[in-house]
């Protein structure tokens, strides 16, 4: 994966935290780690201070998103995401315990990339990061103007 693309993991259990983080680092991927607990802290750090998501023009981030917050839904936070200007173009994973099949077409529907149900199969988990990270390295994500 290119060093330039930022890893945002929203994901309020902290041992799924951990054991998802090990297993990225395992799969030999070294790129910064963002780690939120939280919709609220995910929506301020994604949008920034004036709710834009201009800060992040220009950067590749990779977004693991949980749907199952304490505060609000990741489906929420997945259509915020792909409706703003400066962060559609963002890959989303989603890690969750929901399985529903209307939930998960719903979330392709939405525009995330890769939908996996926990517990992860780490091993296909790892794969989907590395070929995530080969999109980035071989496509370039153009800035909005």
């Amino acid at each position: 994966m290119t060093e330039h693309v930022t890893i945002i993991m929203i994901e309020d259990d902290e041992g799924h935290a951990r054991l998802i983080e090990k297993n990225i680092r395992r799969a030999g991927v070294r790129n910064e780690i963002v780690s939120l607990s939280d919709g609220t802290s995910a929506i301020r750090h994604l949008f920034g201070e004036d709710g834009s998501g201009s800060e992040h023009r220009g950067h590749a981030l990779l977004i693991l998103l949980d749907l199952n917050l304490p505060d609000m839904s990741g489906i929420d936070i997945l259509k915020r995401l792909k409706a703003n200007e400066y962060l559609k173009r963002s890959p989303v994973v989603v890690l969750t315990t929901t399985d529903d099949q209307h939930e998960i077409q719903r979330c392709y529907d939405l525009g995330c990339n890769v939908y996996i149900t926990k517990p992860v199969d780490y091993e296909s988990f790892a794969n989907s990061i590395r070929q995530l990270g080969l999109f980035f390295s071989v496509i370039q994500i153009p800035e909005t103007s």
